[in-house]
């Protein structure tokens, strides 16, 4: 049975290589835009399994994998009718760290395993619909709620509140449950600080040289404002060079911008990086009341415009986005002839906040 489940997997991840090489690649949309949607109370989080957790779970959309699995199924199968080809976990969260909010931490390793067993689920059913059209399962894992190179405390600059080794540990753990359940790639999404993804790309060479498995990985980052960095400091070049050395399946960026004002870092790292590109936005910024106006047609034309200027590989949606916007978007870019990864020449290429590359 091992064999059998290996063995599919391995043809899954050909299948994904083949297809990037073919078209340009859809994502799903926010996943927390469509749950609002259901108003749950906090009884509606609990469900009966927690009705007596002595904290407040109302807003923790990762636990709904198991008191309302039916609406994360329901979900994913909204975002495969609108045509995306990868399908997130609803596991953004799901690290003892973050889950440590609720009490929770003791359910990470179900979140994540039942996480990607329902998102398996949902793209199994459309695959069989049309085989042509293989979907594939992104375990997705969130920067977690802290961060190990800026300090919480104003007044304590070089106060840290996580260390390194536990946010490895962290990550490991939510790593086995989404491979377990039954995830096609990793998705390290919406980083905000780069030694946090540091944590998370060793945790996973960690698990995948000690268990063999290995599977495609795509590092995605937040661009925070206009002053076009992550939250940590670093431009999309200095990201790049801080990660490269994980070879990615892909790089890109996600979150907190739309797609109007982030076109200039995703033109960024389309120069620079020799892997694919993702990236998926938000849908336009917030208003006064911190929802999201934009609607798909505009979205999908930023979008594909990204595509025919040969930018992206990957594309779909974040914060405010819903199955309209990601049908637009995959109409926008049907037809669009991949981008190339970019061929530069060998040299040293480093990072700070800024980047370095040491002249030949």
């Amino acid at each position: 049975m091992a064999e059998d489940l290996a063995s599919a997997r391995e043809k899954r991840i050909a299948a994904l290589i083949a297809a990037l090489k073919d078209r340009v690649l859809v994502l799903d949309g926010a996943m927390g835009t469509m749950i609002q949607r259901h108003k749950l109370d906090e009884a509606g989080y609990r469900g009966a399994r927690f009705a007596a957790h002595p904290k407040d779970v109302k807003g923790n959309n990762d636990l709904l994998i198991l008191t309302q699995p039916q609406i994360i199924l329901d979900i994913h199968r909204a975002y495969l009718d609108a045509g995306a080809d990868i399908i997130e976990t609803n596991t953004f969260s799901s690290t003892s760290i973050a889950q440590a909010d609720y009490g929770m931490e003791p359910l990470v390793y179900e979140l994540n395993f039942e996480g990607a067993r329902l998102a398996r689920q949902a793209c199994d059913e459309y695959t069989a619909k049309t085989p042509n059209k293989p979907r594939f399962v992104a375990g997705s894992i969130g920067p977690t709620n802290r961060t190990a190179s800026i300090s919480p405390d104003v007044a304590d600059p070089g106060f840290r509140n996580v260390t390194f080794d536990e946010l490895v540990k962290a990550f490991r753990e939510q790593v086995d449950g989404l491979v377990k359940g039954g995830a096609d790639l990793i998705l390290a999404e919406t980083i905000i600080d780069t030694l946090n993804a540091k944590a998370c790309m060793f945790a996973i060479d960690e698990y995948f040289e000690d268990t063999g498995i290995h599977l495609p990985v795509m590092i995605s980052g937040t661009i925070v404002d206009q002053s076009g960095r992550i939250l940590s400091g670093q431009t999309p070049e200095a990201f790049w060079n801080s990660l490269r050395h994980v070879k990615p399946l892909s790089i890109g960026l996600n979150c907190a911008l739309g797609a109007a004002q982030l076109r200039p870092y995703v033109a960024e790292l389309s120069r620079i990086a020799d892997v694919m590109v993702s990236a998926y936005p938000n849908a336009g910024l917030p208003n006064a009341f911190g929802e999201y106006d934009e609607e798909p047609h505009t979205t999908a034309g930023h979008v594909g415009g990204w595509a025919k200027d040969g930018l992206v590989n990957i594309v779909g949606g974040c914060c405010g986005t819903t199955p309209d916007h990601i049908r637009a978007i995959c109409e926008s870019v049907q037809g669009v002839t991949p981008r190339k990864p970019a061929q530069l020449p060998v040299a040293m290429r480093l990072s700070g906040l800024e980047p370095f590359q040491l002249a030949s």
